[in-house]
């Protein structure tokens, strides 16, 4: 059974605590893993370039000249895709969509399979409650750095506890988040993982819908 670094309020190690083999002690996958990552990173794609067709282009209203009798090739618009100016065949437009669909139980199995790669690592620690007097950064940076986190480090807590997220929202190199919120890239690009034990339960209502 995977287990965990667990620490006070006032960041002193107690001990430790026991994960849920569910969440935190699944085989690993890494095509599963990166299927998800490859679908998460499509599916906040932005489409940014765009070209106008020839109906698009302002202007080219006039045929250019007579159809007959000039000696030139026929044409029709000056905004045809021979012209310079004209509009452009088969460019990149805002209609693409970059989305790619997966479904729920892939997604659900991904996110496991990554926390436990970090349980086995011994990078997930558990914090029985993050107490702030004040909402203020220094505190919770204070707290993090007496318990050895630095950069890269993720902190997982109730969504409830806005004062947790306006002190954390400053340090660099600190995520916080909520555990209904957690997904595979945050979990990966971060070193460290820090539960409170409320967002513990909570993971285990959430994605495993007790």
């Amino acid at each position: 059974m995977a287990e965990a670094k667990l620490y006070n309020q006032k960041g002193d190690n107690i001990g430790e605590i026991n994960l849920n083999p569910k969440i935190f002690g699944i085989e690993s996958n890494v095509d599963l893993v990166k299927q998800i990552i490859v679908a998460q990173l499509a599916n906040k794609r932005e489409v940014v370039a765009d070209t106008k067709t020839r109906g698009e282009v302002r202007g080219g209203g006039k045929k250019p000249w007579k159809q007959k009798g000039t000696g030139r090739a026929r044409q029709g618009s000056i905004r045809s895709p021979l012209w310079k100016g004209g509009g452009v065949v088969f460019g990149p437009t805002t209609d693409r969509n970059f989305s790619l669909k997966v479904n729920k139980k892939m997604k659900k199995k991904a996110l496991f399979v990554t926390l436990s790669e970090k349980a086995r690592e011994t990078a997930v620690s558990v914090i029985e409650e993050i107490s702030l007097a004040e909402a203020k950064t220094k505190n919770i940076a204070n707290l993090l750095k007496k318990m050895g986190f630095g950069k890269k480090t993720l902190v997982v807590v109730n969504p409830k506890d806005e004062a947790v997220f306006r002190a954390g929202k400053n340090i660099a190199g600190v995520v916080i988040t909520a555990a209904n919120s957690l997904n595979v890239i945050d979990v990966l690009k971060n070193k460290d993982l820090l539960f409170t034990k409320d967002a513990i339960k909570i993971v285990e209502d959430v994605y495993l819908g007790k």
